[in-house]
């Protein structure tokens, strides 16, 4: 069983986003407030802090030191448990993970891992989601 460790939202498209306490993820549309809503593949952006080991040396300390640029970053979940297909129960909401990383790597700051071991997916059932609530794969 997994743990939300924050919660991050974003106004604009391509900027760091803003940590909150809490937030509603709204079913097929994504995160109550961040710029990727909408009706598509890549509603919500999920990190899962572990990939964060797979982070070249020469890179880390620009990627520790770059403010967050996914939704939510969970930790306690394996990252082969977080495959394409399946979902994720993240507080009360529940996401059908669809796409591991991007189709073009970003190379700098905290985008480099997010994009290419953030999970990208569809909200397939809302609720709120707050800093400490359980994740799990279901």
């Amino acid at each position: 069983m997994g743990k939300v460790l924050a919660i991050n939202i974003g106004a604009e498209r391509g900027i760091e986003k803003t940590s909150v306490n809490k937030g509603r993820i709204i079913e097929g549309w994504g995160l109550e407030g961040d710029a990727h809503g909408g009706d598509w593949d890549r509603q919500v952006s999920v990190f899962p802090v572990e990939a964060l080991e797979k982070v070249p040396d020469q890179k880390k300390e620009e990627v520790f030191n770059g403010g967050p640029t996914e939704n939510i970053a969970v930790s306690g979940i394996p990252l082969d448990e977080m495959a394409v297909g399946k979902t994720i129960r993240i507080g009360e909401a529940e996401i059908q993970i669809l796409h591991i990383g991007k189709e073009v790597f970003k190379e700098h700051g905290r985008p480099y891992i997010v994009s290419r071991e953030g999970r990208f997916g569809r909200v397939v059932k809302g609720g709120q989601v707050s800093v400490g609530d359980e994740a799990q794969m279901i």
